[in-house]
């Protein structure tokens, strides 16, 4: 055995989870309102598989009117931070947010609002 060390073998196996976020409610539709008056909904963002903390930022939809004009009637605000925290058992820290809406032309439209987080996610 001196001229020959034992050579042992290890397999690994693992799974690779990237990091996402879930959205309840998963969609938003807000309610009509009269021009100038801001109508609300609060939307729970649920991170999952963040490993380290992290920052989301908000990409908000630009609308081009019939004037050529454009407008970003929608605006989000965070309660507590946007900052994902990973908690001590583990899991990541939910976060809250409040999406508005507020224009003085009529409205009607479908967008999407893009939360990234600084790996580009």
């Amino acid at each position: 055995l001196k001229d020959n060390p034992p050579h042992y073998k290890i397999r690994l196996f693992g799974t690779v989870k990237s990091p996402k976020i879930k959205f309840d409610p998963p969609f938003v539709i807000l309610m009509p309102v009269p021009l100038d008056v801001e109508t609300e909904a609060a939307v729970t963002i649920i991170p999952q598989d963040y490993l380290r903390q992290s920052r989301l930022q908000v990409t908000l939809p630009e609308l081009e009117l019939e004037d050529g004009n454009k407008i970003c009637p929608l605006t989000v605000k965070f309660t507590e931070g946007q900052d994902i925290v990973l908690l001590s058992d583990g899991t990541n820290k939910e976060l809250i947010c409040h999406i508005s809406f507020r224009s003085s032309t009529p409205l009607s439209f479908l967008r999407n609002i893009f939360f990234i987080d600084e790996e580009q996610n």
